[in-house]
This record gives C-alpha cells, sequence and structure tokens, in this order.
C-alpha cells in the first residue's frame, strides 16, 4: 500500500477533535465575553449570573469610546507605526540573515553572537538614555520617537538566519551567481521568495508587538492626537469608576487590525508549514 493510499485512509481520533474543539472555546471565549461586555452598560457585569448573550448598547459605546479619547488618531497612528516597523524589521532581518546565513565574510559568527546577546539585556536599561537621544533629536511626542528605535531588532535577525540556513539551499545561489547575478539579484529574486513563509511569521509577530506596545509610548508621548491606540485605552480607564463596557469595547475596537493581520498573513504561514510538511 502507498504512503499517500495509507495518509488518505488515516482518520483522527474523536479525542482529537474534542481537544481541538477545547482550545478553540478557550482561546475565543474571551474575545466572545469582550464583545458580551461591549454591548452592555456597565451595570450588567454587577448582575449574577452575568450576561453571557450580546445586548444591544454596542453603537452607543463605539460612539462614547471615540467621544472620551481621540480613538480614531490613535487607531491611524498605531496603523503607521506597526506597518513602518514591521516592515523596517521584516526587510532589514531578511538582509542580515541573508548575509549572516549564506555570506561568507571574517568574524560573522561573533557579530551573529553579539547580536543574539543583546536579548539578553532588559529593554528597560535603555529607557533613560534612549529618552534623553530623543530630547537631543528634538523627537519628543513625534511617532518617530516610537518607531526610530524598533525599526531593527535581534530576534528577527536571529530567527530569518537560522531559518535561510534550512531553507535556501546553496546550490541555488551558485547557480544564480553562475548566471551572472550579482548579491543584491539574488536577494530579491531568490532569497525572497524562498523567506516568504518565515517572513510571514516574523511579520506578524513584529505586527503585534508593536500594535501592543505600551510603556515606550507613554513615556514618549505626550499630546493627545500622538497617542497610540494602548495610550488611549489607559485612559479609557480614568475616573473614580472604572466603565469596563467603555474599556472593553476600545479593546474591541484595537483586536480588529490584528484579526486582519492575522488573516493576511495566515495562508502564508500555513502555506510554509504544508510546504516544509511535504519537503519532510
Amino acid at each position: 500500500m502507498s504512503t499517500v493510499a495509507t495518509i488518505r485512509r488515516y482518520r483522527p481520533p474523536r479525542l482529537a477533535y474534542l481537544t481541538l474543539l477545547a482550545v478553540l472555546f478557550f482561546s475565543g471565549f474571551p474575545l466572545y465575553f469582550s464583545l458580551v461586555v461591549a454591548s452592555q452598560d456597565n451595570s450588567a457585569l454587577g448582575r449574577m449570573p452575568p450576561p453571557l448573550l450580546p445586548g444591544a448598547n454596542l453603537v452607543d459605546n463605539v460612539r462614547r469610546v471615540f467621544e472620551t479619547v481621540p480613538f480614531g488618531a490613535a487607531l491611524v497612528n498605531s496603523l503607521i507605526v506597526s506597518a513602518t516597523i514591521t516592515a523596517s524589521v521584516v526587510l532589514f532581518s531578511t538582509l542580515a540573515g541573508f548575509a549572516f546565513a549564506k555570506l561568507k565574510f571574517r568574524a560573522s559568527n561573533t557579530l551573529l553572537l553579539l547580536v543574539v546577546a543583546t536579548m539578553m539585556v532588559p529593554a528597560q536599561l535603555g529607557i533613560v538614555p534612549l529618552y534623553l537621544m530623543m530630547i537631543r533629536f528634538g523627537w519628543t511626542d513625534s511617532l518617530q520617537a516610537v518607531i526610530v528605535p524598533a525599526l531593527v531588532n535581534a530576534f528577527g535577525v536571529f530567527f530569518m538566519t537560522q531559518y535561510l540556513r534550512e531553507a535556501l539551499p546553496t546550490e541555488l545561489l551558485e547557480a544564480g551567481r553562475i548566471d551572472g547575478a550579482a548579491s543584491h539579484r539574488l536577494f530579491w529574486h531568490v532569497v525572497l521568495p524562498v523567506a516568504r513563509p518565515a517572513a510571514a511569521v516574523l511579520g506578524m509577530l513584529t505586527f503585534l508587538t508593536a500594535w501592543n506596545d505600551y510603556f515606550w509610548p507613554l513615556v514618549v508621548l505626550s499630546s493627545p492626537d500622538n497617542y497610540t491606540v494602548q495610550v488611549a485605552l489607559s485612559n479609557l480607564r480614568s475616573g473614580y469608576v472604572t466603565d469596563f463596557s467603555l474599556v472593553l469595547t476600545g479593546t474591541l475596537l484595537a483586536t480588529v487590525p490584528l484579526l486582519v493581520v492575522f488573516g493576511l498573513l495566515g495562508r502564508h504561514i500555513i502555506g510554509g508549514i504544508m510546504q516544509g510538511a511535504v519537503k519532510g
């Protein structure tokens, strides 16, 4: 019996389906309950048992979010910051990963080790000198103060280096060089197509990290018009009594772009996993 026929006849046990359903439930329930709370008024949370079905106040709560804080500007600012950081990290990490993985130059392993070593330094240690640099450049209370320090990171470089070492055949590069392709042409026409699955994963992780970043934007941004979405969400909790329906409405709105990004990049991620499974 062939391997393909064996795979086609294989049926996962029912326990596997039950496990997947349980994982889906526990993963999706917090998002669903956020929707329930966002569609209720604040007094609904004090009921016993708590409401489990959406109410009729979602539109009104969305309106109050945009009236309480400049949430529209915060969404645009976060999109600009996250998209710019994601594009830069993916590009520079792929370039550096290609160099470390496939190009021969002196002390490459030492340089990569130094890059990886920076991951062990807590980011909080650099807040004060980084803020002083922003003051010196005149970038405080501006989006470039949030964007520029995150244009490349050690994790992205290490991640792409390890991926390209395994996924990019050296023979493919040598064939391109025999055809007269320079390194920059090899990068655009050979390396990038091979690195697409890993770039999708890195892009999704980077966008998620940049979108959820709170501490550094809180430190460097002071004008409400320049707030990112996480800083704007923190201002929804101001007051003596926290309106949780308002806070979770803003949280729900802030989650939508993340779901869109996952929907756009998920196909490439799954395609890369399937491609690796077929090669294996």
